[in-house]
């Protein structure tokens, strides 16, 4: 059945949490991981620039969630530890934030460089690169999680580095995934007609996103995955039929 969607599509576009990568890595071990590290990383790292750009984005956010009347925990002052409290909370709210997705990255990539973390595909994914990349189609990335967070995890993962196959990677920098107008950024970007581009991701909203944008979509329903409902969108298990 996805066999007539691979064929028509020049390009393959991919969510990661669900569709490349078990849910369970990213809830079960890379928060985990962050939340337990960010309080000594930034006491080593707080003066860096790029770590005060993640903090001054996360200062915005804290002070439009204060001005709602959200229950959140108090950042108190400038101190290089005064933002831990908030970070832990978005972190347990999974919020879709991109201060605390680029500060992540910079958490993850040194657990990635010394060992501790390699990331876990799911065993198709390998497989399925080498042979979308045979056929000439070009793979990219969407994700929430930072560009460099996603370079990580294709990079250091138990499969070995993947990144060979990778043409790009998109992040919130481009917009919500539950907008339409960010599939029509990627595709300009790509430099392709939406219509030229398969996205496969296990979040219908997603998907409602890219069809609206003009993109082909698959629903990716794998072990572990938070729901089976896909409203409607071809389904997959894996991405030997694709």
């Amino acid at each position: 059945m996805p066999d007539r969607y691979s064929a028509r599509a020049d390009i393959i576009l991919l969510d990661i949490e669900g569709t490349t990568t078990p849910i369970d890595y990213v809830f079960g071990v890379l928060f985990p991981f962050a939340q337990k590290q960010v309080e000594a990383f930034l006491q080593t790292h707080f003066q860096e620039s790029a770590v005060q750009a993640d903090l001054e984005r996360l200062r915005q956010e804290y002070a439009a969630d204060f001005a709602q009347g959200l229950n959140v925990p108090e950042w108190v002052d400038n101190s290089a530890t005064a933002a831990v409290p908030y970070i832990h909370y978005l972190i347990a709210t999974d919020r879709k934030s991109t201060g605390l997705k680029s500060l992540q990255g910079k958490i993850w990539e040194s657990g990635y460089r010394d060992g501790t973390l390699r990331s876990q595909l799911f065993p198709d994914v390998k497989p399925a690169f080498e042979r979308w990349t045979r056929e000439g189609k070009r793979l990219y990335i969407f994700s929430s999680g930072s560009v460099q967070a996603q370079k990580l995890l294709f990079q250091y993962s138990e499969a070995g580095d993947l990144t060979q196959f990778l043409s790009g990677y998109f992040d919130t920098e481009t917009g919500s995934k539950k907008e339409a107008e960010s599939y029509r950024k990627i595709a300009q970007a790509i430099g392709v007609l939406p219509t030229q581009i398969l996205f496969i991701s296990d979040v219908t909203a997603e998907l409602k996103a890219a069809k609206a944008a003009g993109m082909r979509t698959l629903f990716s329903l794998r072990s572990g995955n938070r729901t089976s409902d896909s409203e409607g969108f071809p389904v997959i298990h894996n991405f030997d039929s694709v």
